[in-house]
C-alpha cells in the first residue's frame, strides 16, 4: 500500500482546503489534501466574489464589510498566480429599494454607482468554480488522495488518520470538511466545536442560454449570473437542514425571480442541484489554530466560501508557520466562541 504520509494533511478539497494547500505549496511546504471526490459546496455554487453586496446581509457591520472588502483584494493576484479567470463584469443588484441599497454601501464605503432602480458594483466579480477548483488542484505538489477520511487521532509525532486509502500521518492536520460531523477520534472539545456548525441546504439552477456577456444580477429574493452558455440561477438557504433534495416550489418561485432581473423568458428547462453549506453562530468561518498542537480548521464559510478562500489560506498558513496575526485573525479564530466577552 502507498505512503501517504506528508508534513500536513488537508481533509477536504472545496475552495477553503484548496486555497490552504496551494498557499502552503507555495511557500514550500510538503501538502497531501484528502478528498472523497464529487460535488461539494463549492462546487455547487456560484462562484460570487461580491464583497459589496454580500454586505448587505450584514446588517450594516463595517468591520464585515471591511473584512469582505480585503478578502475580495486578494483575489486579482490569486487568480494572476493560478491562471484562474475572473469575469471582472460588474455585478448589478435590482429593485425598487436601490437607492437605499446604494446609501447603504456608500456607508459602508463601497464604491457603488446607482440609476434608478440599479446599483452596480464594480468591485463584485466571479470565478468559474469549476475551473477554478481545477486551477489550485493542478497546483498542488501531489494529486488529491481520493478518499475518505474515517477518524482522525493525535499521535506523539502529530496525526494518524484512518483513511479508505489506507492510514495516513501528518505533523500538522487542517480540517477543511465542510458542514461535516466531527472526525472519530478527535479531542472532545474539537468535536464540540465542529458539530456546533450549522448546516444549511440550498439549491442552484442551471439553464442553457446563448453566448453572451457574463455578469450578475442580483435583487431581495435571488440572483441569476451568466456564466458563459448557460444561467445560474439562485439560491435558497434552509438553515439546519441536510437534504439537499430542491424542493419544486422554490425552483418555481427563483425561475420568476431569474425572468424579472433578466426582463426576459428563460429559453428551456432548469436543471437543479443541491448542496449543503456550513455555517457558525455569526455567519464567519472558523479558519487558524484550533487550540490542539498540530490541528487548525478551515470551515463553515455559510455562503463565501469563494470570497473568503485566499483569506482563509492565508491565515491558516500562518498559523501553521507562526507568523504574527493580521487584521482579521481574531475575526475568524476557531476559539472565539470561547473567549470571554469584553
Amino acid at each position: 500500500m502507498a505512503d501517504h504520509s506528508s508534513d500536513i494533511v488537508i481533509v477536504g478539497a472545496g475552495v477553503l482546503g484548496l486555497c490552504v494547500a496551494v498557499e502552503l505549496a507555495g511557500r514550500g511546504r510538503d501538502v497531501c489534501v484528502i478528498d472523497p471526490g464529487g460535488a461539494n459546496a463549492s462546487s455547487v455554487a456560484a462562484g460570487m466574489i461580491a464583497p459589496a453586496f454580500e454586505s448587505l446581509t450584514a446588517e450594516g457591520d463595517p468591520d464585515r464589510a471591511a473584512l469582505f472588502r480585503d478578502a475580495a483584494a486578494l483575489w486579482p493576484d490569486t487568480a494572476r498566480r493560478l491562471g484562474i479567470a475572473l469575469d471582472t463584469t460588474p455585478a448589478i443588484w435590482r429593485g425598487a429599494e436601490a437607492p437605499a441599497v446604494a446609501a447603504r454601501l456608500r456607508a459602508l464605503g463601497f464604491d457603488v454607482q446607482q440609476d434608478a432602480d440599479r446599483v452596480e458594483a464594480p468591485g463584485d466579480v466571479r470565478v468559474d468554480p469549476a475551473e477554478a477548483l481545477a486551477a489550485m488542484i493542478a497546483r498542488l505538489p501531489r494529486p488529491v488522495l481520493s478518499a475518505r477520511a474515517l477518524d482522525g487521532r493525535a499521535t506523539d509525532r502529530g496525526w494518524s488518520l484512518t483513511t479508505t486509502a489506507g492510514p495516513v500521518t501528518a505533523r500538522q492536520l487542517i480540517l477543511a470538511t465542510g458542514a461535516a460531523a466531527a472526525l472519530p477520534g478527535l479531542p472532545p472539545g474539537i468535536a464540540a466545536l465542529i458539530d456546533t456548525i450549522e448546516p444549511i441546504a440550498g439549491q442552484i439552477g442551471r439553464a442553457l442560454h446563448p453566448p453572451g456577456p457574463g455578469g450578475v444580477r442580483r435583487g431581495p429574493d435571488g440572483y441569476v449570473v451568466a456564466a458563459r452558455d448557460h444561467w445560474l440561477i439562485g439560491a435558497t438557504m434552509v438553515a439546519g437542514s441536510r437534504d439537499p433534495t430542491p424542493d419544486p416550489d422554490q425552483s418555481r418561485r427563483l425561475e420568476a425571480v431569474a425572468e424579472r432581473l433578466l426582463d426576459r423568458p428563460l429559453d428551456g428547462p432548469v436543471a437543479w442541484t443541491g448542496g449543503i453549506r456550513g455555517s457558525t453562530a455569526d455567519g464567519l468561518p472558523l479558519a487558524g489554530p484550533a487550540g490542539v498542537p498540530g490541528l487548525h480548521l478551515a470551515l463553515a464559510p455559510r455562503r463565501n466560501g469563494w470570497l473568503l478562500g485566499p483569506l482563509v489560506g492565508r491565515m491558516v498558513a500562518d498559523g501553521i508557520e507562526g507568523r504574527p496575526h493580521g487584521a482579521h485573525t481574531a475575526a475568524l479564530d476557531p476559539l472565539r466562541f470561547s473567549r470571554p466577552a469584553g
